[in-house]
């Protein structure tokens, strides 16, 4: 099948599947007399297999070892496993993030007379400094 083909069978478009070929996470096996790329049913199984790892957040890196891991028949789980988690523990780190910017931003909006005035403290924290960030540098 041609990449068009092999796009709506994965449910990507051609251009994901194009940059996952550039990236080296998919290999098409041949290619037509005119060039035109060649997908068969393992490449479309391989596709599904990284729409599935992105649909769960996985990184392009991650993904590339659980591929590699998915192949080799001889592996153990203990390794994928260890990737699973480190992924479930970054989740957690960023739903931790988000979850004190919407109570930030939901505090701020409260806050927020949201009339005619001109004061806001919405705006009054978008100029406030973070404490943990440093300044860049004045250029002289």
């Amino acid at each position: 099948m041609n990449i068009g083909e092999a796009a709506r069978a994965s449910g990507m478009t051609a251009k994901m599947i194009r940059y996952y070929e550039s990236v080296g996470l998919l290999v098409p096996k041949a290619r037509s007399d005119a060039g035109y790329r060649i997908y068969g049913a393992a490449e479309v199984h391989t596709l599904r297999f990284i729409r599935q790892a992105r649909r769960l957040g996985f990184l392009v890196e991650d993904i590339r070892k659980l591929l590699a891991l998915w192949q080799d028949r001889s592996r153990a789980s203990a390794e994928v496993k260890r990737i699973a988690l480190e992924h479930v523990a970054e989740l957690e780190r960023r739903i931790g993030e988000l979850t004190e910017m919407r109570d930030t931003l939901a505090h701020l909006a409260r806050n927020c007379h949201g009339d005619a005035r001109p004061e806001c403290p919405i705006l009054d924290q978008l100029t406030q400094v973070d404490q943990r960030e440093k300044p860049a540098p004045m250029a002289s």
